[in-house]
């Protein structure tokens, strides 16, 4: 099970890790907000203080929740209740207050990732909208009946756009997914890519591009 740990205290930050991984976890600790953004994927939870030195933890909280459903526990000497209502509503699965009793911690971390495997669903092999249809298994996309042939990012973006048909899915999920990155300053990677999906597809309306947020699939 493995943890990231940010926290930009060595005292706190490093008995935490040694405390959790006396019990079986594999913790790793991060001290700052931006390197939980650029390094979140393969971690099975967060651990997120709130006075990070480079951005505020509910600042990076939302940022993470744009690209990620990891579970995020919260564990601040922020008591005040303004702070744990926003920290909840801002997408935490759970807050606590320091200092943290081990033993009260881990119960609770074992209660977020429950929740979050509960919440999970199984997804769907095979999307048909109109006369296209997306084989997720199989990794194919049918125009018409016939077999369009994509680049394995191509491939990708369709895949993340059919998993919720109708629902918008922004750049920054897009370029985190596929690329690795969703906070590039600039890039025209994911429109060069959009544009020639689009065209290999030939169905306009398909793909509807949802002005300075990202794309949708279908209606």
């Amino acid at each position: 099970m493995r943890l990231a740990v940010v926290e930009d205290d060595d005292g706190v930050g490093d008995a935490l890790v040694d405390a959790l991984n006396a019990r079986g976890y594999q913790a790793d600790r991060k001290r700052r907000g931006a390197d939980l953004l650029t390094a979140h994927r393969g971690y099975d939870a967060v651990i997120l203080d709130l006075g990070l030195p480079d951005a505020d933890g509910l600042q990076v909280l939302r940022q993470l929740r744009e690209v990620s459903s990891v579970p995020v526990l919260i564990l601040t000497a922020r008591s005040d209740e303004r702070s744990i209502v926003r920290g909840l509503r801002g997408g935490a699965d759970d807050y606590v207050v320091k200092p943290p009793r081990i033993a009260e911690l881990t119960a609770r971390l074992e209660t977020v990732l429950r929740r979050a495997a509960v919440a999970a669903q199984p997804q769907r092999s095979e999307v048909v909208t109109g006369d296209v249809r997306v084989d997720l298994a199989a990794r194919v996309v049918e125009v018409g009946g016939t077999q369009i042939a994509l680049t394995q990012k191509e491939f990708e973006l369709v895949e993340a756009l059919v998993e919720r048909p109708g629902a918008a899915v922004s750049r920054q999920q897009l370029m985190d997914r596929i690329w690795g990155d969703a906070f590039v300053a600039v890039s025209r990677t994911l429109d060069v890519h959009m544009t020639g999906l689009r065209a290999k597809l030939g169905r306009p309306g398909l793909i509807t591009t949802i002005r300075g947020y990202g794309y949708r699939w279908g209606q």
